[in-house]
This record gives structure tokens, C-alpha cells and sequence, in this order.
């Protein structure tokens, strides 16, 4: 079989098109062996081969770019091409280059194709009408973006295309959906052919849109005689303008219905489906859903901090889904027990973990038998034992020892696969209790696939969120420690909201390790996340670039530095005229003048037991506190009033922070960040000062963004590539030069918060964003908008005045009417979504809304041990039926065009 492929694409100098697919002839995928096309001129390229079609029903194949100036090969966007044999012995491929930041390639991905646009079975079956005179042409469109109830057709200047009569529109077949197909019969293949694509309506044929745009021109350069099939692929359809739509953000734990048993389930978001329906909104966001139980406390309730990134959080079973025990008297108790912790105004996370562990365990017994030899779950072991089996044991040995720290077990304190298996084979002693977490798991999987196929099925798309760590005493870090760095923290410099930095202790990546395998961890990871969700979160994508990185020895994300860098050497700080010597650079700067302030009272004990004097006034940190972890670990033991531990604990961890750079022990220098806060800095002569400052200004925002890009681009395409959902990147803070760039080139979408500009300003507008963003008034790290607008009077009323354009002084409170405002600013911004946390959409309402703002934060960043307890004040019932409120939100949304 001869095919002939042809492409355009304008290269530079250097670079030549290559062609690469599954057959012997193009390559098998082997980029060393694929076939290179020939420039004709005006950027047309194309190659003829012979390609032997016996025993093979389809031919894949995708074009490559090399670039002979750079070394380097980029190939085209998406999935391959595929092509059916065909019964002629000649076929013509005409396609385009796909480049890969095209804004509609985000079209494409599952949130759209499973889900928003999601196509139900059944083919459309186009009529084809010819006289055996033409010239056969497939036309192909990809194209994803369409209405229920429409398809796409064809309408062009050939007879065979309707003759431009709308009444004669060749009708385009779904069955390949998203990419459509006609086959028709050209009558005057000597001629350029003029055409345009279509919208219709399914079932009358009426043609709804034309496509924007000149008209597409195509010339076949074939008569009537010839025996070839010529396929024109068409990339996207015109459209007027790109799809936006709004979602709602709000946490599975937070959520309440009238069966739950005191914290949001899975089947909640069925009921949450319903509402958003109600109000045309198109996307659900989650924060993570995965287990987190490592101490059996409240401070599992950290959704950040998973003991396994697969696993999920046995919290959100639903009990009643799950089965009932046959001893009534016990199933009595529970009910009433569940009804008690559903009725809490927050969620009792001990109380609810108890409750639920039990019956867990109850059930189990009970249904084990019929269980273990269930078709269905033995389905499920084998598809997910490589997780499930490690994440198991790992729950019963943390359980049995007492503590998640597996360094401190018995038995498994490394891991092992061959002792894996061992306990879990049916008759080793401690089966029954490994058994138990598949049991769970199980369950858990079946009551999160109905809400995905729920919510899928209504066009409704659920987004997860994926955490930029792992937790230090988890089953991922059990498995396979040499993939992170277990001697570092993985947190975020200072910000408004966290003025010390964050902490988040996690140990940070070791990607040099994790690239050895083609960063295969993160593809399962992903994959696994791709069977519930249609589109996700990067929580901190700016983590890829670099990461902020504190020794374990320390606590303040201000001793953190980024990771990777390239640190300065001594040349480097000479050649920015800084002569200062070692000590006074990257030493504690501790003067008896300041000592006071820091201690009151209790400056002379500090001094006596743990400062040194140098001398002249100045002090050194004795040894034994030389660090802000053993400043924590000695004061505790102090037998000491709350007041004064935390008095002198924190002044002596301020002194730890008072010094110019941090020696990372291993490359050079990093400026501390925040540096010109410190006593150090403001105590240095002017010029000392000013050469200090533009060293550090240089450092973090120029001298890496080159290095950062390049580390970024590393890992981000796998990740990227590795599933179809759409992807979006928490992108705030203090942000790389090179993010955005990196960013639109593999269509992540940005988060623009308002409150959070980027860039030189007080605020950010909602109208300024770019069409690849997500747009939202605020976060679960944030104030509700109620909450924001008490905070800080100045800035409320230039917000009001500046931002909303409101004249006249701001209402002291965030009445229904502002929040509005607000609402509808986001609403029409070009950004792709915009998303809002339920507290600020229930605010539009007087009477729904919660009467102290206060109570609705989810997080407070600033604190490293929040209790993330927030349960949303109605249940999904009463938010279903809220009619008012209800069509108030479907008006503002659809008025707006999403």
C-alpha cells in the first residue's frame, strides 16, 4: 500500500520534519529509524512510502521536529495519529503540525471529551450519495468543543461539499469523537476546493454556526480516474470565541447532607452535582482526598499530608452505602452516634475516625468470607496490588507498633517485597489485619467511581488536587526513600499570610533519582487520579521550577533556600563589592542593645544559659541551641510556665534567623530571604547595605530563571503527558520569571487570585487575566470574602472605590450586593474558569450565609497545626432546594456566558 504524507509547517534554518509511527517502514517508534519528509518550499513537506498493510487493520504515526542547530527533537501535540487500511491501493494524508501551546489543545483533555462535551453511544451515520465519477476525500476535523445535541458538518464549493447550500451539508460522523469524519465523493478534483466547517443541530440538520475565518482552501491536483483515497485532516474549528465556564471550590470533608455521619462523603458529590446543575456551574474542586492517618488525631486532618498518594481517606465511606451489620443493636448504635457527629457545627475528626474504624472492622468480619472470594474486588487487588499490598502492611505495622515512623517497627522497619507478600498471603497470622485496608479501600474506590460517573454523566467535572509533598512517615516514602531528600523540608518563603515562611515538613524530591525511570512514580500517581477526576490542581507548581527547602535542623521557612540553585561564591560577593568576613555574613548577628527587646525580663537568664559573650557587646548561641529544632527540643523540657517557653523559644529562634546568607554546607552562599528585616542587615554600614541589596535582588530574580526553566522542562511534559485531564497550577507567591512562559507553552492554566496579584499592584482584576487561567476571589488558604472585607478598612475602601468603581464610602460590612459585584467581576473575565469557594457564593444571600465570616476559613497558612475542621453550615439538601438562591447564581452565570 502507497501512502504519500504530506504536512505543513514553516521551520526555521536547521530544522527538518521527520516522520515516526508503528510500522517497520516509519521507524516502529524508534526516532534513530524515522523517516525523513522533503521540503517542496513554503513550508509543504511530505514523503511517499510503501508500507505493507497485510495483517494490520490501522496505522499510527506522528510528525517530529528536529532541530539540527539545537540537537534537539520536539514532537507534535497529542495523542497519535491513526489511520484504518484502506481497501485502495493509494492513499494521500494531508495534515497539519500540532503545535503544543495551542490554547485549544486544553479543549481536548477528559474535562471536555468525558465529561462538559461528553457524547452519549450511538454513531451518527452520515448519508453518502455517489456516482462512482469522484474522487473519494475523508475529511477529518478535531474538534471537541460542541453541545449535546449538535455535530458537525461540512459546506463547501464542490458539488460534493453541498455546492455552498446549506440544505446540502455533508453531515460528519461522531464515532471517533473528538475527531469527526466525512466521506464524500469530490465531482471536480481539478479545481481548489473552498470550503468551511459547521455546526448543526443533530436532529433537524439545521445549520446553528459557521465557523469563523477565511474560507479553508484545499487543491488535490487528482482527475476523476485516479484510484486514491485522500484524507484532509483539519486542526479545530473555528470558533468565535473560546469556552468559559464557573465551578465551585470546596473541600470533600467540608460538605453536609441529612445521611452523613459527621464529615463529608463521596456520595455527596452526587447531591453537589445536583446543585450545580441547578446553578449552571460546570466544575467541582476538591482539596485532596487521600489518606492521611498517621497518629490517630486530629492532626491527621491535614489533607496535605498523606501517608500514601494512592490510597484514599477511609473518612469519606459513606456507612450506609457501605452495608449494614446484621446485629441491630450495634447498627443502632452507630446510627445514633452518626447522627450525633452529623448534627457538630465543625467536624469532630477523632470522634468520626473512631466511629467509622470500628465499623470498618465490624463489617469486615462479618462480610470477609463472601468478600475475599468477590470476582470484583480480586479484580480490583490485581489492578492495584503494586499500592495497595505496600499501603496494607504499612497500616497494620503502624497500627501495631503505634507510630507511622517505620524506623522505629520491629518488623518492615525497611522495606521489603519479599516479606510483603509474605503477610499477605492467607495464612500468615497477620492477614486478617492487612486484608482489612483492602477491604476499605475497596469501598472507598466504589462510592468515589459512582460520584465521577455521576457527575460525569450530568457534564460536571470533578477536580482534584494533587499535593507538591509527601509526608515524611508515609507508605511512598517506606517503599522507595532514595526518592526524596529525607534531610530537607519542603515549605514557602514569607508571603503576607505567612510573614515567617511555611514549614510544610515535607522531605523535598529527589529528582535526579525520580528521572531515572522517566519520573514513572508521578505517571502512576497521575494515572491513578485520572480514574476519579477530569482535571487537577498542581498544589505549588512553582515546586517543579524549585523548591523551597529548609534543613530539618531548622523550623522558619525563613532559613529555607531554593532547590535546585546556584549559590553564590566568594568571587561573587567581591565582584557586588561585599568585603564583610564569614561570621558576620552567615553567623547569628546577636548585640547586647537589642537583647531587651527581644527577652524583657528574661534577658539575663537567656544570657546566662544560652548565649556566649564574644566580647564588645556581642554574643554567640551556645551549641546545644545552636538550631531552632534543639531550641524547641530544650525548652520543652523546661520546667517552665507556657508564657516563658514560649517567650524565650521564640526569641532565641529570632536570633537563629539573624544572619545575612546561609551556608547550604555543600555548594556556597544564598541570601537569607527577607533579609533586609533582619538587625543584621539594618546595622550594616549604607553602602554594605546597598551592595547587599542588589546582590540579593539579582539572585532571586534573575540570576536562576534561565536554570529553573530548564529544570522545570524536564519534568513537567512527563507529568503533562502521562493523562488527558486538564491541568492547572497553583502558581502564587513568589514567582520565577520563567513560570509563565513555561506554563502557556504546556497549557497549564494559572491561578489569579485578586488578593494575590502578580505583578506591582494592591489588586488584581479579574478582566486582565489570561484566557489559560482560573480566576477566583480566594482560597482554602485565605478569609472568605466576608472575612477579607472586615480586615482592613483602608484597604477595603480603596478596593471598593478602585477596583469596583464605586463612589462613596464602603459598607462596613460584605453585604450580599458587594459579594455580588465581586462574583460577576470574575464572571466576565476572558480566564477559562473561574472557580469560587461555596462560602463566597452563599454570600450573595442574606439569609442562607453564615452569620460569622470568621468561622468560614478553612486554613489559617501561618500555622502549622490548624485543626482543618470547616463543615459548610447547610446540607446539600437544603442547598438544592434554596430556589432563590439557586436562580439568582444560574442567572449571574449564564448572563455572563458560562
Amino acid at each position: 500500500m502507497q501512502i504519500t504524507f504530506q504536512i505543513q509547517y514553516k521551520t526555521s534554518w536547521g530544522q527538518r520534519i521527520m516522520l515516526a509511527g508503528n510500522t517497520p517502514e516509519l521507524g516502529e517508534w524508534d526516532l534513530s529509524k524515522a523517516v525523513s519528509l522533503v521540503h517542496e518550499g513554503e513550508g509543504e513537506w511530505s514523503v511517499t512510502i510503501e508500507i505493507d498493510n497485510e495483517n494490520r487493520s490501522f496505522i499510527e504515526y506522528k510528525y517530529v521536529m528536529k532541530d539540527e542547530n539545537l540537537g534537539s527533537e520536539e514532537w507534535e501535540w497529542g495523542k497519535n495519529r491513526r489511520i484504518s487500511v484502506s481497501v485502495y491501493p493509494e492513499m494521500i494524508l494531508r495534515d497539519f503540525w500540532r503545535s503544543r501551546n495551542w490554547a485549544s489543545n486544553t479543549w481536548f483533555s477528559s474535562a471536555f471529551t468525558h465529561a462538559i462535551m461528553r457524547r452519549e453511544s450511538g454513531k451518527i451515520i452520515p448519508e453518502l450519495n455517489l456516482t462512482g465519477q469522484e474522487v473519494m476525500v475523508t475529511f477529518r476535523l478535531n474538534a471537541a468543543l460542541i453541545e449535546p445535541g449538535q455535530v458537525f458538518g461540512i459546506i463547501g464549493s464542490d458539488e460534493g461539499l453541498g455546492g455552498w447550500d446549506e440544505e446540502k451539508v455533508v453531515v460528519m460522523e461522531d464515532g471517533k469523537y473528538p475527531v469527526w469524519e466525512a466521506l464524500t465523493g469530490i465531482k471536480n478534483p481539478r479545481k481548489p476546493i473552498y470550503y468551511k466547517y459547521v455546526i448543526l443541530e443533530a436532529k433537524t440538520r439545521k445549520v446553528i454556526h459557521w465557523e469563523t475565518g477565511d474560507d479553508r482552501q484545499l487543491q488535490l491536483f487528482l482527475s476523476e480516474t485516479d484510484t486514491v483515497l485522500f484524507q484532509q485532516t483539519d486542526e479545530t474549528f473555528g470558533y468565535p470565541d473560546g469556552w468559559r465556564g464557573a465551578g465551585v471550590a470546596i473541600p470533600v470533608f467540608s460538605l453536609r447532607s441529612a445521611g452523613g455521619g459527621g464529615v463529608g462523603e463521596f456520595p455527596d458529590l452526587e447531591l453537589l452535582v445536583d446543585w450545580a446543575k441547578k446553578t449552571s456551574l460546570k466544575m467541582i474542586q476538591v482539596l485532596p482526598i487521600n489518606d492521611t492517618i498517621a497518629n490517630h488525631s486530629w492532626t491527621d486532618s491535614y489533607p496535605y499530608a498523606a501517608i500514601s498518594v494512592f490510597a484514599l481517606h477511609p473518612m469519606y465511606i459513606n456507612l450506609g452505602r457501605m452495608g449494614r451489620l446484621h446485629d441491630e443493636v450495634l447498627q443502632a448504635q452507630f446510627d445514633t452516634t452518626s447522627e450525633q457527629l452529623n448534627q457538630l457545627p465543625e467536624i469532630d475528626y477523632e470522634g468520626v475516625m473512631k466511629m467509622k474504624s470500628r465499623f470498618f472492622k465490624l463489617f469486615f468480619d462479618q462480610e470477609k468470607e463472601d468478600f475475599l472470594k468477590n470476582p470484583d474486588f480480586i479484580a480490583f487487588l490485581d489492578e492495584n496490588e503494586k499500592w495497595l499490598k505496600p499501603y496494607a502492611v504499612f497500616s497494620h505495622l503502624r497500627d501495631l507498633y503505634g507510630t507511622p515512623d517505620f524506623s522505629k517497627w520491629q518488623v518492615g522497619s525497611v522495606f521489603d517485597w519479599t516479606e510483603i507478600n509474605q503477610m499477605c498471603e492467607a495464612s500468615d497470622p497477620h492477614f486478617e489485619h492487612i486484608a482489612v485496608h483492602y477491604f476499605i479501600q475497596y469501598h472507598a474506590h466504589k462510592q468515589l467511581m459512582a460520584a465521577t460517573e455521576y457527575a460525569r454523566s450530568n457534564r460536571v467535572i470533578l477536580k482534584g488536587d494533587i499535593p507538591i509533598g509527601i509526608y515524611r512517615y508515609s507508605v511512598d516514602a517506606w517503599v522507595a526513600p532514595h526518592l526524596y531528600n529525607m534531610d530537607g523540608q519542603a515549605g514557602a518563603p514569607p508571603d503576607d499570610f505567612a510573614v515567617l515562611g511555611q514549614n510544610w515538613g515535607f522531605p523535598t524530591y529527589n529528582w535526579e533519582e525520580m528521572a531515572k525511570d522517566g519520573y514513572a512514580w508521578w505517571k502512576e500517581r497521575l494515572v491513578k487520579l485520572s480514574a476519579y477526576f477530569d482535571a487537577f490542581r498542581i498544589d505549588h507548581i512553582l515546586g517543579f521550577f524549585r523548591i523551597w527547602q529548609i534543613p530539618y535542623n531548622q523550623i522558619d521557612g525563613l532559613l529555607g533556600v531554593f532547590n535546585p540553585t546556584l549559590p553564590l561564591t566568594s568571587a561573587d560577593l567581591r565582584n557586588s563589592g561585599i568585603y564583610l568576613n564569614y561570621e558576620r555574613l552567615c553567623t547569628p548577628y546577636i548585640r547586647e542593645h537589642f537583647l531587651y527587646d527581644i527577652f524583657g525580663e528574661y534577658t539575663e537568664e537567656v544570657k546566662e544559659s544560652f548565649l556566649e559573650h564574644k566580647g564588645e557587646g556581642f554574643f554567640r548561641i551556645k551549641p546545644h541551641v545552636a538550631s531552632q529544632r534543639q531550641v524547641e527540643e530544650v525548652i520543652v523540657m523546661k520546667d517552665w510556665e507556657e508564657r516563658k517557653k514560649e517567650k524565650i523559644a521564640s526569641g532565641i529562634k529570632e536570633l537563629v534567623r539573624e544572619v545575612l546568607f546561609i551556608d547550604d554546607g555543600k555548594n556556597g552562599l544564598n541570601p537569607r530571604i527577607s533579609i533586609q528585616q533582619t538587625r543584621s542587615f539594618r546595622e550594616l554600614e549604607q553602602d554594605q547595605k546597598d551592595c547587599v541589596t542588589n546582590l540579593y535582588n539579582h539572585y532571586f530574580f534573575d540570576r536562576m530563571n534561565d536554570f529553573w526553566r530548564e529544570k522545570a522542562m524536564d519534568k513537567l511534559p512527563a507529568l503533562v503527558n502521562a493523562t488527558d485531564m486538564l491541568i492547572c497550577g497553583e502558581d502564587l507567591g513568589m514567582i520565577p520569571a520563567s513560570v509563565p512562559g513555561v506554563m502557556k507553552d504546556l497549557n497549564i492554566l494559572s491561578l489569579e487570585i485578586q488578593r494575590m496579584p502578580k505583578g506591582n499592584v494592591e489588586f488584581g482584576h479579574p478582566g486582565n487575566a489570561p484566557y489559560l487561567s482560573v480566576v477566583s476571589p480566594s482560597s482554602h488558604d485565605m478569609s472568605t470574602l466576608r472575612g477579607w472585607w472586615e480586615e482592613d478598612r483602608d484597604k477595603t475602601q480603596r478596593f471598593f472605590n478602585q477596583i469596583l468603581q464605586n463612589s462613596g464610602e464602603a459598607p462596613y460590612y460584605g453585604e450580599p450586593w458587594v459579594i455580588k459585584q465581586i462574583l460577576e467581576q470574575h464572571l466576565y473575565s476572558p480566564a477559562m474558569w473561574a472557580v469560587f469557594p461555596i462560602q463566597d457564593l452563599i454570600a450573595t444571600d442574606g439569609k442562607l450565609r453564615r452569620e460569622n465570616p470568621k468561622e468560614e476559613q478553612i486554613n489559617v497558612p501561618a500555622n502549622p497545626k490548624h485543626y482543618w475542621r470547616f463543615r459548610f453550615h447547610l446540607n446539600m439538601e437544603q442547598l438544592i432546594a434554596a430556589d432563590s438562591l439557586n436562580k439568582e447564581l444560574e442567572g449571574i452565570i449564564r448572563n455572563s456566558g458560562r
